[in-house]
């Protein structure tokens, strides 16, 4: 019986994942199988803002599949955020769970930099939950620090058209990206 326990093969895994823009027939495979049905108008209407120039989506795409994303807003309501030329917005970092700790999140983040950085912003800025300390350390690592608190207040209908309500307080964090262009953004 012990024999039966004992490790039969090995499997070699590759986490080669290509950092891509996301493409129409993203959407769907966005939900993982369900996990994020929920975000599905979301992930929608980034698209459409992807489309306009407002918005980019990133992917992880390991094998054809979408494995993780990030999507970059480069103006938003709140200009602490994004203001459409200093700041640019990193937001839903996310990758599936079996597949982190492989660098995956760090390479999406480097490339939304790189990004914003070519688009002439000197500044991104990414929101991370406050009880959610493994994303505070990422973040960290990669030189982004803590500027002010927000309530993380937002709300999204789901493709039942049921309408959800959001309350998770954040810390927004900033780092520097790109040459000397302006002024550090106020906090």
């Amino acid at each position: 019986m012990a024999d039966r326990q004992a490790v039969l093969a090995t499997i070699p895994i590759s986490t080669r994942a290509t950092i891509r823009q996301a493409t129409h027939d993203d959407l769907s495979r966005l939900e993982w199988g369900g996990e994020f049905w929920r975000l599905r108008d979301h992930f929608r209407q980034t698209f459409e803002g992807q489309l306009a120039g407002r918005h980019l989506m990133l992917i992880a795409d390991l094998n054809g599949y979408p494995v993780g994303r990030l999507f970059l807003q480069f103006a938003a309501r709140n200009p602490a955020f994004a203001d459409g030329s200093a700041r640019g917005y990193l937001y839903s970092l996310h990758v599936m769970a079996p597949l982190r700790g492989f660098g995956i999140g760090t390479h999406l983040m480097q490339t939304g930099e790189s990004e914003l950085a070519d688009r002439g912003f000197t500044w991104a800025t990414i929101a991370a939950a406050k009880n959610n300390p493994q994303a505070i350390q990422l973040y960290k690592r990669r030189g982004y620090h803590p500027f002010k608190a927000d309530p993380g207040s937002w709300s999204y209908v789901d493709p039942d058209g049921i309408e959800h309500t959001v309350s998770e307080p954040c810390w927004v964090l900033r780092k520097r990206i790109a040459g000397i262009k302006g002024d550090a953004p106020s906090g």
